[in-house]
């Protein structure tokens, strides 16, 4: 079982696919970890969905990481993921 340590090397290398798999594997295990490390698993998940343009994803993973550790990174996160799916331009829509 990956460290989240190891996860966010994964992730700084753009790993997604590896991140997301090992962050399944820990919420597999997840009476082995606190809740905060938990949290912190899902937050990088989050990540790397958001990497890949996964939004819905992304935003889910942070609202898991949220209810874990409501004061961790994933509350910011999850707020800009809002404030970039909630963008409209209108001049884009009407040359």
């Amino acid at each position: 079982m990956k460290t989240i340590e190891d996860i966010r090397q994964m992730l700084e290398q753009s790993q997604t696919a590896d991140v997301i798999a090992a962050v399944d594997e820990l919420a597999a295990h997840r009476g082995s970890m606190s809740a905060r490390n938990m949290a912190m698993a899902f937050y990088l998940r989050g990540n790397a969905y958001r990497q890949r343009g996964e939004w819905g994803k992304a935003m889910n993973s942070y609202l898991e990481a949220i209810d874990l550790d409501p004061d961790g990174p994933a509350q910011a996160a999850y707020h800009q993921a809002q404030m970039i799916m909630g963008y409209y331009c209108k001049d884009y829509y009407n040359p």
